[in-house]
């Protein structure tokens, strides 16, 4: 097996509901002169060896020496371009944004994941703390916006790492994000993610935690039609997808850039009217993606997927924040770090793929 069939192995095996939800996570592996990384707006689950992008490394290494512009929007502008002229010509698709991340570690190979069982402890106040206690060997990272920004944060602390420990880490764990695990081999991979999984798996069950979300039964068909009916009316789109839960406890706040991107920051609770879709809308700068009323939760897109993605991404964000609770309860994502996934052209590139 090459390595390309090895990564793509590997993407499919950690491409489930469990690692990831829709175009979420990453995988890549490299050899001395290329570095081959799963394309921005596509599933790990559907991945093929010849679907990677393939990157001319040194050519990306020119990335780390530079002096983007400040601004957000057009430093990720550059950035985009710069690694874009980094693609080797015979290669489809647009490399994911965190590919100077994967270029930055030597291991061959690299599958980074959002899994809920990962990101009630990320997503936690307690998190950091957590981290040390559990994977004293692994490199923990505060929030950062991704992009460019955090390749290079990341980059750093790799560095610092190898200065203290004279080695990489294998483990990596970004505040509000998710896991990097990294290796040459993969079955080494796999190791470390079931080692990871099972360690915090136990401090679950310690906590009296079930790692499944509660969800109510699902309300009647005749409910169902008559609350979606409601919905279109207060959005005024009578064309609108509707996806339709029984209830759990939506969060509250946003939780990861993957939870505010299929889902948004924030979901409506409460009847929908005319008048709260405004004041929702009014407040939050768009209409409601999740909608919580009358024991069932709605997901509320332009298509069937979208809103199905929507309501996926609301359960996973429940489940997370109930974990959280076994290491000191959910820390919502700050507004700074939420605009800036909200205003990002990079999701919105990987939302219209999907």
């Amino acid at each position: 097996m090459n390595i390309l069939e090895a990564i793509t192995a590997l993407s499919h095996e950690f491409g489930t509901t469990d690692y990831v939800r829709g175009g979420g996570g990453n995988t890549s592996c490299k050899d001395k002169h290329t570095l081959w990384v799963k394309p921005s707006g596509t599933t790990l689950s559907g991945l093929a060896p010849e679907i990677f992008v393939a990157l001319n490394r040194e050519k990306l290494a020119e990335l780390y020496s530079i002096k983007p512009p400040v601004g957000s929007s057009q430093r990720e502008a550059f950035v985009k371009e710069m690694m874009q002229e980094a693609v080797l010509p015979e290669t489809p698709g647009r490399a994911s944004v965190e590919a100077p991340l994967h270029d930055s570690l030597k291991a061959r190979y690299i599958v980074h994941t959002h899994p809920y069982i990962v990101n009630g402890m990320t997503c936690s106040k307690n998190g950091k703390k957590v981290c040390e206690e559990l994977f004293p060997s692994a490199l923990w990272l505060d929030y950062v916006d991704p992009g460019y920004t955090l390749c290079m944060q990341v980059r750093k602390g790799i560095q610092n790492y190898n200065t203290q420990y004279g080695c990489e880490p294998l483990l990596i764990f970004l505040k509000n994000h998710g896991v990097f695990i990294a290796a040459d081999h993969a079955d080494e991979i796999r190791r470390l993610y079931a080692e990871v999984i099972s360690t915090l798996k136990v401090k679950y069950e310690q906590a009296g935690l079930a790692l499944h979300l509660k969800v109510g039964p699902v309300p009647d068909e005749l409910e169902v039609n008559t609350a979606e009916s409601m919905i279109r009316d207060a959005i005024q789109n009578p064309d609108l997808s509707i996806a339709s839960s029984g209830f759990f406890d939506v969060a509250a706040g946003p939780i990861s850039p993957d939870h505010i991107v299929y889902a948004k920051s924030y979901a409506m609770f409460g009847k929908p009217t005319l008048e709260s879709v405004l004041d929702f809308q009014n407040k939050h700068g768009y209409v409601p993606q999740v909608i919580s009323f009358n024991n069932a939760v709605y997901g509320v897109a332009e298509t069937e997927k979208k809103a199905m993605l929507a309501l996926e991404l609301a359960q996973d964000g429940a489940l997370v924040e109930k974990l959280a609770a076994a290491f000191g309860g959910i820390e919502y994502m700050t507004d700074a770090a939420r605009e800036f996934i909200e205003n990002w052209e990079v999701e919105s590139y990987r939302q219209k793929q999907m």
